[in-house]
């Protein structure tokens, strides 16, 4: 786990034998349909956040890893948002390893803790094509309920609490980017959440709350995907109420990649200014 080189030349190899094209410009060409980006019908045993902690570590190839977790809606109005992702994480991976060498994803697929079965999937942190592998074992149960909100904030649970990375230990934050449709969700059902994550969790967890601890050790987006004809200010509002313009992001489908390449490189680029630090011998040591 966390060796490896994003290749194109694998991405497109991979891609042939699960029958795709890779078009020019280094996308899966053709229209497709969540059902048939998405195959599984149950949450893969990989995939199962209960009982199970996440490493991302620094190593031979990757010694200044950059910790990504991209945490995607799986309720049934963002299918098309998640194939767009997959149709474009070659250009997304491509684009990002022309800046940085040590970037390490993790993609979980977030659902309601309050209405679905499983409300929450996370793969481990890889920088190569297991990737594209571990993101085709994303189950869509298709759920979500009536509550104008999905458990978003599942994430930054998990992140904080069913995580360990060596970047903390350099003083380096993660990154975190949830993407959705709804509003923020007010609090995690702490019994629910504890039935899923494997831990005894005796009361709610407020957002408000949540939210101070995972930027401690994460930067943390949302990027807001806007699609359809429909009243999208009251979600937008909840989002507004926790961050400014440059964590809180709106794009369309097809402007998901870029805005994911954005945020990754100007995160990876601000650290890397802020952690120019002099050693002992008054040289400039550079960690991200």
């Amino acid at each position: 786990m966390g060796c490896g080189v994003w290749r194109e030349e694998t991405f497109r190899s991979y891609s042939r034998a699960r029958g795709r094209m890779v078009g020019a410009g280094g996308s899966l060409a053709g229209d497709m349909s969540n059902q048939e980006m998405f195959t599984a019908r149950n949450i893969d045993p990989a995939l199962d956040p209960k009982d199970v902690c996440r490493e991302c570590c620094d190593n031979e190839e990757h010694p200044n890893t950059i910790p990504v977790i991209l945490a995607l809606d799986v309720t049934g109005s963002m299918g098309q948002a998640a194939v767009e992702v997959a149709k474009q994480l070659n250009v997304i991976m491509t684009g990002l390893y022309k800046k940085l060498s040590d970037v390490e994803f993790m993609v979980m697929g977030i659902g309601d803790l309050a209405y679905d079965r499983c409300p929450l999937q996370v793969t481990q942190f890889e920088s190569d094509i297991r990737i594209a592998e571990q993101l085709d074992k994303l189950y869509f149960e298709f759920g979500g309920g009536g509550n104008a909100y999905e458990s978003y904030t599942a994430a930054w649970y998990f992140a904080v609490e069913h995580c360990r990375l060596d970047a903390w230990k350099r003083g380096r934050k993660g990154i975190i980017i949830t993407m959705g449709d709804e509003g923020i969700n007010p609090y995690l059902p702490g019994e629910r959440l504890g039935e899923v994550t494997g831990r005894r969790i005796p009361r709610d967890v407020e957002t408000e709350w949540l939210y101070d601890k995972v930027r401690e050790k994460y930067d943390v987006y949302h990027i807001f995907v806007r699609h359809g004809n429909r009243s999208e200010e009251g979600y937008i509002r909840t989002w507004k109420d926790f961050m400014d313009s440059e964590h809180f992001r709106i794009s369309d489908i097809k402007g998901i990649a870029d805005t994911i390449i954005r945020i990754v490189s100007a995160g990876a680029e601000k650290r890397a200014r802020e952690s120019v630090v002099t050693d002992a011998a008054g040289m400039p040591e550079i960690s991200w």
